[in-house]
């Protein structure tokens, strides 16, 4: 193995090189560069002091190394999810790279590596010599000229940012420039190059300069650094190299684009038009430079000549690995994937230019730790597959899953039934859009997410001071709805929109019209309060439209019900505020960056803020739960587990459906519906289950996972009492109303109306007779029975009193509404006949008795 320190005679061999430099330069300057550098306009006497006025300090960087997005894996450790870079290069130790890597390479390019003081003095002036004589244009460099010539190729290009004009030419600029060697100008850069390599072996171990040469030499296309070019050639790690395939690289880098052997068609075309160094020719080139080192490691002792035999009888065995890029490679996760590349492609902590963000994901080895747990996203990942096909009719079926978490808006979970790809695809089973993100992180325009925007006009009823017990006509009607910022006001019909299954809806509050999702309560909520309002709500929780625009740009009744296309992480921030006691958090995807030395970078920017009452959030949570218990139109999603629940249900017609769901740690949204297209998916089953319930399961599973990682949730603050307080009012008097007048009267306060059977009464035909309850107060939105008059006098019977005692008839007729008259009678008399009898008459009229017996007057 190469000595790891410096040693005396390396020591001394920089001396050396400085005093001889000093000597060979002005050798050089008397026979080879003055005349050169005169050609160039420079004075002899100039050109003696070249060399001292060279800058002789280099500055070594990190190197482009690929940047890698790290989740928490099943153990709770981080694991690798993906990199992305402009250089396949992968940094090892020097103990992590075999011997024979080393005695390679030395044999090859610098066997007295460990001897020189950086610059081969003899070498270097014979191949200038030889290079403005035309005889040859070797290099001769060491490896420590050969690292520095890498180090300047790699600030060149680090300098050229992605996306600028010209990016390719300028990229082939910086190669050319560092290892120009003709003229006048290659002389000068080889004397900065060896005043270079000088001042590296003075703050550098000769075993750090070999190691950087080995990290950072370019082994090939997009191949850099020995570790990367021994995965991708050879399948294998730098240490487990064999001497054959040691050498193959050592070969490779002497002239990386010829002697590569990944391309079998071949590396270059000859004079007679066929491929050279291709699998076909067994990779000639590359053969013949891997020889080569074989023989210069036999005759440097580096190996044993049967070694060298079975190595040199070896063919150029190739087993090209391809290096995972880009979030394709992340499989399952790629949709998460893409949504954390366009967060750091677009936050300013990433940089300050698209182009300085490009360069920091592709070339500044970052280690970005993302939020995705897959704890939570496999059992997500798992919940989706088994219920969703990637095409399911050819029709844009899709589904997509999030969960977040609600005190701090870490994106646990997101999954999709589709599967990732970066180019467009004409089968629907591929797509590299985003479902549950918007437009701005890589995904569509959004989802229409019915009545789960109804979360937003409940927020504003209880802002305005609302109770949910407050009774509401929610029965099909007229209502009058207003939008004060645009000006416009619309009489609306809620018969046009209609409640789930064609029920004609019901007077009720909103505590009910939460727990069953009945479009007709909840636009006779909104009649009461403002569009605009409503929408702003929306706002302030941080929806916006999956096209970028603000939830509050268009007011129009429908918004009620979800007619606006939003992206379901919006959704489930929205509910997570409600859970999370009113603060709202940004969703967040990045938890931690680290630098190539380990240090901690800022984090995108993510913030927590109050942007609902405690008081509104706990009694939306109270209306919410109802959602989920039994009877709620969300019991389906419910986990059952004991932990506190609330959810809203949503459908946008015919083709789009929602689920969200939350504890105070975990909140899920699902949308399953067409993600293009508006094909009607009711009353089609998979999988033994209808399109539009496959959300149910999808959020139960989601949502149990999260629940049994996270340790379910805490139960939900009480609500407001002034929030749930019975609403009294007063209630009028319709006796004697027609019973359209009495109807419309009642219904205009609110109440509700049920018109009973007729009844006979003094009052004319039709109109109302009698109301129960009567007039006085009551609970708002009481239902009102109204009886209409039958236009009959009312009829009762008159009592058979015959037999009793005066005393006791008069009792029993004046008692049933009659008059008695018996003016032979006294109390203790006995009846002896009345008139009449027995039989129906008009109330209030006289009965005459007939007594006999008795006491004396």
């Amino acid at each position: 193995m190469p000595q790891k320190n410096r040693t005396a005679t390396g020591v001394l061999g920089g001396l050396l090189g400085l005093v001889g430099l000093s000597v060979v330069a002005g050798i050089l300057v008397t026979a080879t560069v003055t005349p050169a550098l005169a050609v160039a306009g420079a004075a002899g006497s100039q050109a003696l002091d070249l060399f001292e006025k060279l800058p002789s300090y280099l500055k070594i960087d990190a190197p482009m190394e690929p940047s890698t997005l790290y989740v928490t894996g099943k153990d709770g450790k981080p694991t690798k999810m993906a990199a992305f870079y402009d250089q396949n290069r992968i940094p090892v130790s020097f103990d992590q790279i075999n011997p024979a890597m080393y005695d390679a390479i030395l044999s090859s390019e610098d066997k007295d590596f460990y001897e020189h003081g950086g610059v081969n003095i003899g070498a270097t002036a014979k191949a200038l010599i030889d290079n403005l004589q035309g005889t040859s244009s070797r290099g001769a460099s060491t490896i420590s000229q050969q690292y520095v010539k890498n180090v300047l190729v790699q600030q060149c290009e680090q300098g050229v940012l992605p996306g600028e004009e010209d990016y390719s030419d300028k990229i082939t600029q910086c190669w050319l420039d560092a290892t120009n060697a003709t003229g006048a100008d290659g002389i000068e850069r080889k004397l900065q190059e060896m005043r270079y390599a000088i001042q590296i072996e003075k703050d550098y171990s000769k075993n750090e300069i070999l190691l950087g040469y080995l990290n950072i030499a370019s082994f090939g296309g997009t191949v850099y650094g020995i570790e990367a070019a021994a995965n991708y050639y050879f399948g294998v790690k730098a240490a487990d190299l064999s001497v054959a395939q040691a050498a193959t690289l050592a070969g490779i880098v002497q002239n990386p684009n010829t002697y590569r052997i990944d391309l079998p068609g071949g590396t270059m075309t000859g004079n007679d038009g066929e491929a050279v160094n291709s699998a076909d020719d067994g990779y000639s080139l590359t053969l013949k430079r891997r020889d080569y080192v074989l023989g210069r490691m036999l005759t440097d002792g580096k190996i044993t000549q049967e070694q060298f035999d079975e190595a040199n009888e070896s063919p150029i065995a190739p087993d090209i690995h391809q290096p995972s890029q880009g979030c394709t490679a992340s499989g399952d996760n790629a949709y998460f994937c893409q949504y954390a590349k366009t967060v750091i492609l677009s936050d300013p902590a990433f940089g300050e230019t698209p182009q300085e963000r490009t360069k920091a994901l592709y070339r500044d080895g970052l280690k970005i730790y993302t939020t995705l747990d897959m704890r939570l996203q496999r059992p997500a990942i798992d919940a989706m597959n088994s219920r969703i096909p990637p095409n399911y009719d050819n029709q844009y079926f899709g589904g997509a899953g999030v969960t977040i978490e609600p005190g701090s808006g870490r994106i646990l979970a997101m999954t999709q039934n589709t599967k990732f790809r970066e180019t467009a695809s004409d089968d629907q089973a591929y797509t590299s859009l985003v479902f549950a993100s918007d437009r701005d992180h890589g995904g569509s325009s959004g989802m229409p997410v019915g009545s789960a925007y109804k979360l937003f006009t409940l927020v504003n009823w209880l802002e305005t001071g609302h109770s949910v017990n407050e009774s509401i006509n929610g029965r099909n009607q007229t209502l009058k709805m207003t939008a004060s910022c645009t000006g416009s006001s619309w009489d609306f019909d809620t018969s046009d929109v209609g409640n789930f299954g064609r029920v004609g809806g019901y007077t009720g509050t909103p505590m009910s019209f939460t727990r069953d999702s009945l479009n007709s309560g909840y636009f006779a909520m909104a009649s009461r309060l403002d569009l605009c309002d409503i929408n702003g709500v929306a706002d302030r929780m941080g929806v916006t439209l999956g096209n970028g625009k603000k939830t509050t740009e268009e007011n129009v009744p429908f918004d009620v019900l979800g007619s606006k296309y939003i992206a379901p992480l919006d959704m489930a921030g929205a509910y997570a505020t409600v859970a999370n006691k009113g603060v709202y958090c940004e969703p967040k995807a990045i938890d931690k960056i680290v630098n190539q030395k380990g240090e901690e970078l800022p984090i995108p920017d993510t913030k927590c803020t109050q942007v609902i009452t405690p008081e509104v959030a706990s009694t939306a949570a109270y209306a919410l739960q109802g959602v989920m218990a039994q009877g709620g139109t969300g019991a389906q999603a419910n986990t059952w587990d004991g932990t506190p629940l609330l959810g809203k249900t949503g459908s946008h017609n015919e083709y789009g459906t929602m689920m969200i769901e939350s504890s105070t740690k975990a909140t899920t949204a699902v949308y399953v519906g067409r993600w293009q297209g508006t094909a009607d998916i009711w009353g089609q089953w998979y999988n033994g289950t209808e399109l539009q319930n496959i959300r149910y399961g999808i959020a139960r599973d989601m949502q149990a996972a999260a629940n049994a990682l996270l340790g379910g949730g805490d139960p939900f603050p009480e609500p407001d009492q002034k929030l749930t307080r019975p609403v009294y009012v007063d209630l009028p008097s319709v006796v004697g109303m027609s019973v359209g007048d009495a109807t419309s009267t009642l219904e205009s306060r609110g109440f509700g109306v049920s018109v009973g059977s007729p009844v006979d009464s003094d009052l004319p035909e039709g109109t109302v007779a009698t109301q129960d309850p009567g007039a006085g107060q009551v609970s708002g939105g009481t239902t009102v029975t109204i009886s209409p008059s039958s236009g009959k006098p009312p009829t009762v019977k008159i009592p058979n009193v015959v037999g009793s005692t005066y005393a006791e008839a008069s009792q029993a007729i004046e008692g049933a509404g009659f008059s008695i008259d018996g003016k032979e009678c006294s109390d203790d008399s006995i009846v002896a006949a009345q008139n009449p009898g027995p039989r129906e008459a008009k109330a209030g009229s006289k009965v005459t008795v007939n007594c006999v017996g008795g006491g004396e007057d």
